[in-house]
């Protein structure tokens, strides 16, 4: 039986925490930023956990992580 490929899209986007879950970055970052609120950019620094319903896909995409 071969191996199963890891998406690598999904690979560089998201990663696994110790309780089995997954960690990823916030959407809305990246540019025109001058007309969003401060407020707004400090509440998407950091890392998030993924949505329990989204894990058992993302299981699926990283078979290994």
């Amino acid at each position: 039986m071969p191996k199963i490929k890891s998406n690598r899209g999904a690979a560089k986007r998201f990663a696994r925490t110790g309780g089995g879950g997954f960690k990823r970055s916030h959407s809305h970052k990246r540019h025109i930023l001058t007309k969003k609120p401060a407020k707004r950019i400090r509440k998407l620094r950091g890392p998030t956990q993924v949505h329990a319903s989204d894990v058992r896909e993302i299981n699926q995409l990283l078979p290994y992580a």
